[in-house]
């Protein structure tokens, strides 16, 4: 489905626990009509609601919500499905004479929707046979000999992604590198992209704080009751940030404190590989925030109302 507009989209982007869904909800009361479509590959999935941030059900009823609680987690859910139902409520909202907000911080996806990536298609049977290999460091190296651009741009650790550039690969024949107009092109875009931009000890604080605020509000609890369930979590959903480390624990393999301990230095690890990520586009505008993330709105909401329709 085609955009229905070429108006400019407002796109808050950037690092975990910078601010961005407080951000989002404060330009919802200054700005009439927004509706906001979530850029997160873990907040689709039912369920995973304390882990992955997800915006509270008041906020949700405040504001119409897009990309979230839309499948189980017992499903894989692609990059190119995420991608169709994006693009669809994108134009859905501009149909309605609603105003569109992207908010997330999974860059890959986020880039799929603003520069229309051409996705590479699912083999099964290949991915199968490669995911029977437990040893992620021979995948990549086998990686890097198919395809060394592609190995090169993700941590040798990353089992996921790896896995799905050997499938596609593998499968089609076709190097994985090769999709789309190429990560380091950054074409003109009418998505306006603004970064809420902290020093990197303030975010690492800022982590600690939620994660703690997290383990308050059931987060371990959460994820006993979704992996006491008969359905297993998929492999893409196991792979959300503090749910893998509480299913070692809840599995043996790691005591509590280990598990909170390795979540957030995972968290932190994540952060930073964001930033990087995002710094690599020059399209993104940073705005340096000094005490809180609610100091940018203001500029935003004036810069929105002055723009020509």
């Amino acid at each position: 489905m085609n955009l229905v507009s070429d108006s400019p989209i407002l796109s808050i982007v950037g690092t975990t626990a910078s601010g961005k869904s407080s951000i989002a909800m404060a330009l919802a009361g200054g700005i009439p009509n927004i509706e906001i479509v979530s850029i997160d590959s873990m907040q689709v999935y039912r369920g995973m609601d304390i882990g992955t941030a997800k915006p509270t059900e008041s906020e949700r009823f405040q504001v119409r919500h897009h990309l979230i609680d839309i499948v189980e987690p017992t499903v894989d859910f692609s990059l190119s499905e995420f991608q169709i139902q994006a693009v669809r409520a994108i134009a859905e909202i501009e149909e309605r004479g609603a105003v569109p907000l992207l908010v997330g911080g999974t860059g890959l996806h986020l880039r799929a929707i603003i520069d229309n990536f051409e996705i590479p298609k699912q083999y099964p049977a290949v991915g199968e046979e490669l995911n029977s290999e437990v040893d992620t460091t021979k995948l990549h190296k086998l990686l890097l000999k198919l395809d060394p651009i592609a190995a090169g741009r993700m941590e040798e650790t990353n089992r996921r992604r790896i896995l799905r550039a050997l499938e596609v690969t593998l499968g089609s024949g076709r190097k994985f590198s090769s999709y789309g107009p190429g990560m380091q092109q950054y074409e003109a875009t009418r998505f306006q992209m603004v970064g809420p931009r902290w020093d990197r000890e303030v975010i690492n604080q800022r982590i600690e704080k939620r994660f703690n605020q997290q383990m308050e509000q059931g987060f371990l609890e959460e994820v006993r009751r979704l992996t006491t369930n008969s359905d297993q979590l998929s492999r893409t959903a196991r792979q959300a940030l503090g749910y893998r480390q509480f299913i070692d624990y809840l599995d043996g393999k790691t005591s509590l404190e280990e598990a909170i301990d390795i979540a957030k230095r995972q968290t932190k690890k994540f952060a930073r590989r964001q930033e990087r990520w995002f710094r690599r586009d020059p399209r993104i505008r940073w705005l340096d925030i000094t005490r809180n993330p609610l100091e940018l709105v203001p500029t935003l909401v004036k810069e929105w109302r002055d723009a020509p329709n």
